[in-house]
């Protein structure tokens, strides 16, 4: 069968390229046409745009590329027509991918949604658009089964897949991995800034104003693969740390503590049982929107999953040097990292234990056989 897959992002990246081998394994001669990353490339299939090409963050970076956006979603509906595919499989994504949903469904073309929108979050109006549009809801968080349900709308809860891409790593050498990249014997304390150019510069330097104040531990910077070395090493100057590209997963199993941005890097250093810090910020204007219209208490995966504050969360003015310091001492004290690994555990349960890109997979090539 053929199955045209939708992705936006790094993450989406990851998780499409998961689904892509287990609907392999449902199907093995699928012809699948994907706009996606490196990750879903190197399954196979057919590449048609790379997610970097639209990586736009927030609502003022949209309206600046609102004429290249529109070009995109022109010529995504044209290719799809084209292509003529048996399902479309839309990865999060949400602004783009339900305007291609909604059109897609006009013409009668399957629609099946993996990892939802986060309607919960803001404008849950929406949830009428996704009835209309969407045959068939895949989630992966906890929760969304029964907001949905609460709309009348019957979605399927595969649990999350970061749980089988962490599973299904390979184990790094700590001593091989710490030689490679020159990391000494210190304890590091991981940096992982986001994805975005937007989001790297705006939290970057401040993470950074923190390492002559902890001198006895490695600083490290996770590298996106999205972005360019260069682009890093203007914001991080003569700063003393380690920058090491596209291996979050080998850095979070070695690392003691982190400072991460909000987003599925939160999810990841918690499955990771590492201590961390939630940070964001934003652009004022983009914030100010934001604000207006997400109606949740946190921002961070953790702590929406566990209904409460286990993670600590600095948003945009309360984003500074010295609350950031003294958060960070907080999480390398003993008596709150127990409390912290408490509650990973206590997360990792919620979360449905592996198999969610199987599961998926099995949906998606039953609904079409039927």
């Amino acid at each position: 069968m053929k199955y045209y897959i939708l992705v936006g992002e790094a993450s989406g990246d990851l998780h499409g390229a998961n689904l892509m081998k287990a609907l392999l394994k449902q199907d093995p001669k699928a012809d699948i046409r994907f706009w996606g990353g490196d990750l879903m490339q190197e399954v196979g299939g057919t590449l048609v745009k790379h997610y970097k090409e639209r990586a736009f963050m927030g609502f003022v970076e949209v309206l600046m590329n609102l004429r290249k956006i529109l070009g995109m979603i022109s010529f995504c509906k044209k290719d799809i027509a084209q292509f003529n595919p048996d399902v479309l499989i839309f990865i999060d994504n949400s602004g783009f991918n339900l305007r291609i949903a909604k059109w897609a469904k006009q013409q009668s073309f399957r629609t099946n949604y993996y990892i939802s929108p986060q309607v919960w979050a803001s404008r849950a109006g929406r949830v009428k658009d996704i009835k209309r549009d969407i045959d068939e809801m895949f989630v992966i968080l906890p929760f969304e089964k029964e907001f949905y349900k609460k709309y009348g709308y019957n979605v399927h809860f595969v649990g999350h897949p970061l749980i089988d891409g962490i599973a299904g790593r390979k184990q790094v050498s700590i001593d091989k991995f710490r030689k490679e990249h020159d990391l000494g014997y210190k304890e590091i304390i991981a940096l992982l800034p986001g994805s975005r150019k937007q989001e790297i510069t705006k939290m970057l330097s401040v993470m950074l104003s923190l390492v002559d104040d902890f001198p006895e531990y490695q600083f490290v910077v996770a590298g996106a693969p999205s972005q360019s070395y260069e682009f890093y090493k203007e914001i991080i100057g003569d700063a003393n740390v380690k920058f090491i590209n596209n291996k979050t997963y080998d850095l979070l199993s070695i690392s003691y503590a982190a400072l991460v941005a909000s987003g599925t890097a939160t999810l990841e250093a918690a499955l990771f049982k590492v201590p961390q810090v939630v940070c964001y910020k934003g652009s004022n204007i983009s914030y100010q929107i934001a604000k207006r219209i997400i109606t949740l208490s946190y921002i961070s995966l953790v702590n929406l999953i566990m209904d409460r504050e286990v993670v600590k969360e600095l948003i945009q003015n309360d984003f500074t040097k010295e609350s950031l310091k003294y958060e960070l001492e907080r999480i390398l004290e003993t008596e709150h990292r127990q409390q912290l690994f408490l509650s990973y555990f206590d997360l990792e349960q919620k979360l449905g234990g592996k198999g969610a890109s199987a599961k998926a997979a099995k949906l998606i090539v039953d609904g079409v056989k039927k």
